[in-house]
């Protein structure tokens, strides 16, 4: 069988690729021709070039194919130009879901994000049901992934098989940006995180998280979302298990969230003048007042879904990071 994967580029793309891959199917890829292709050097996949603002070259794209993953996103905190996040992630979701339509995939897997699930006010772990809406979305990010999410709920109630999944924090090997959360793992293993704030995030590998999408395509309902999780892990502890493998003092200052915040504002002005989002935005840090904590029970149950522990993934993601020389 023949499945098409958008975003194979990136870092949670290519780990679906390879998952399809070792799992028998064809792959093919759509890239455009400026993307770094660097995550598909050593993987048997025929590249195509398309654009998620052009649905003619999506349904070529989708010829023959029986499966769709499309997770591609614009995955950035802070941008001082929101329209590409809407541009990519909104509309390009709903250009893909119609071409899907047209070229008659039967099956669709979309990657949405664990930042379109509610948390609870009493601290216990998000789950699909939790309630929410766009006005609890904080900053363009979540707000453009809650609003894509609805363009896949809508094209399964108009009849396409679309079964969404909702990553939480992936970690591993091939975070070629590297995202948000990779840079954070780059920066407490290089000793560049001397203080933390009192957060949290679910941990899990991406090559889990790629196993998960073809268990969502196997076994998952149409319309329907899955977390795909892993641990549960205060920032602290995150912190300190990256420097203990990295040969590192963790860091042992806990910063206030009003002694971040500005920071936080004093980063984002400068990032206005530079053009240039840095590694600290006023998006990140709201979103960091609460612990970002998830139950992946529902995948568990209804796919068949597990992961490995978190270290793991710390372990692999450094030891690519390090292949490439970017630990200090």
């Amino acid at each position: 069988m023949r499945a098409l994967v958008t975003g194979a580029t990136g870092f949670v793309g290519a780990a679906v690729a390879r998952a399809l891959i070792d799992a028998g199917w064809q792959v093919r890829v759509l890239v455009r021709n400026s993307s770094n292709r660097d995550n598909l050097r050593h993987l048997a996949v025929e590249p195509v070039a398309g654009d998620l603002g052009e649905v003619t070259e999506l349904e070529r794209a989708l010829e023959g194919c029986a499966g769709l993953f499309h997770v591609a996103a614009d995955y950035r905190l802070g941008a001082g130009d929101p329209r590409p996040l809407y541009r990519t992630n909104v509309e390009g979701t709903r250009n893909i879901l119609t071409a899907a339509r047209a070229a008659g995939v039967p099956r669709v897997v979309y990657t949405s994000s664990v930042a379109t699930v509610g948390i609870p006010a009493d601290g216990s772990p998000g789950v699909e049901a939790t309630p929410v809406d766009i006005g609890n979305m904080i900053g363009h990010y979540k707000r453009s992934k809650f609003l894509a999410e609805e363009v896949a709920r809508d094209a399964a109630l108009a009849g396409l098989s679309v079964v969404i999944v909702n990553p939480s924090t992936p970690v591993g090997p091939g975070d070629i940006k590297p995202t948000p959360t990779g840079q954070l793992v780059l920066d407490a293993a290089s000793g560049r995180m001397p203080a933390y704030v009192d957060t949290g995030l679910n941990i899990v590998h991406v090559d889990d998280v790629a196993a998960g999408h073809l268990l969502a395509f196997e076994r998952g309902r149409a319309g329907e979302r899955y977390i795909l999780g892993g641990e549960d892990m205060t920032l602290q502890a995150i912190l300190a298990q990256i420097a203990h493998l990295a040969g590192r003092k963790p860091p042992r200052i806990r910063l206030p969230y009003a002694a971040v915040l500005p920071i936080a504002y004093v980063a984002e002005a400068v990032a206005k003048v530079t053009g240039r989002s840095g590694r600290v935005t006023l998006e990140g840090v709201r979103m960091a007042r609460k612990r970002m904590f998830f139950s992946s029970s529902k995948a568990v149950n209804e796919l068949g879904y597990h992961w490995r522990p978190p270290v793991a993934a710390f372990e692999d993601a450094l030891r690519w990071f390090g292949e490439r020389g970017l630990l200090a």
